[in-house]
């Protein structure tokens, strides 16, 4: 177990569908002794229908995400938030990315209203850790999981996401952000892939750093 960063309290790992944000903070919650607050997909009832029919049920699917996001983080700011390190895999403002891809106008617009009220009142992170990876790489990762609610992303569909992804975080300056590009690396199943990421993350401390690492 590695020790740690002493000055990150809440350290965010972000990423497009099926980059593996979800196994990171797993691992990173359990290295560094840190409490884990991990995303309820599957306990969202509108999931499996948005994917059959999308335009039927963006709204309700995209709602009760915000909700249940903001529900989560708040009950953990009221329990104190800073008396250890506390590693989340969603970030609320990327609730916004869906947002704007699948709502439409009006739509939209009532979504901005919640998501205003909402955003301002959570604790900002001490750092963001972006996974990021090429679309075919996320599609066989996804197929390879196998959830089932999952079978009806298309590649197209992956693409749209993976690449508003990119677009949110190279222009995203408000926090320390750690981009990581995972096509050539398996944390899960290497440990030096893991030790060398984890060295990135305590090492962060300001700013936007690239982490590109080749095989």
């Amino acid at each position: 177990m590695v020790s740690a960063v002493s000055d990150s309290r809440l350290i965010i790992v972000e990423g497009p569908i099926g980059v593996g944000k979800s196994s990171l903070a797993q691992l990173l919650s359990a290295e560094m002794a840190g409490r884990l607050v991990l995303e309820k997909v599957e306990e969202n009832p509108f999931l499996f229908r948005f994917y059959d029919e999308p335009g039927r049920f963006a709204f309700q699917t995209q709602l009760f995400f915000l909700l249940s996001r903001y529900g989560q983080l708040e009950a953990l700011r009221q329990k104190d938030l800073f008396s250890q390190v506390t590693i989340c895999d969603y970030f609320l403002p990327k609730d916004r990315i869906f947002a704007q891809l699948t709502l439409g106008d009006e739509e939209l617009g009532l979504y901005d209203q919640v998501y205003s009220l909402l955003n301002p009142k959570l604790p900002r992170p001490d750092l963001v850790v972006y996974l990021s990876a090429t679309t075919s790489v996320l599609m066989n990762r996804i197929r390879q999981r196998g959830r089932p609610y999952e079978k009806a992303i298309s590649y197209d569909y992956l693409e749209t996401v993976n690449e508003a992804y990119n677009r949110f975080f190279f222009q995203y300056e408000e926090t320390p952000l750690l981009v990581v590009s995972t096509t050539d690396i398996d944390f899960v199943h290497r440990r030096s892939d893991l030790e060398d990421l984890i060295r990135q993350v305590q090492s962060q401390r300001a700013g936007k750093i690239y982490y590109n690492p080749v095989r």
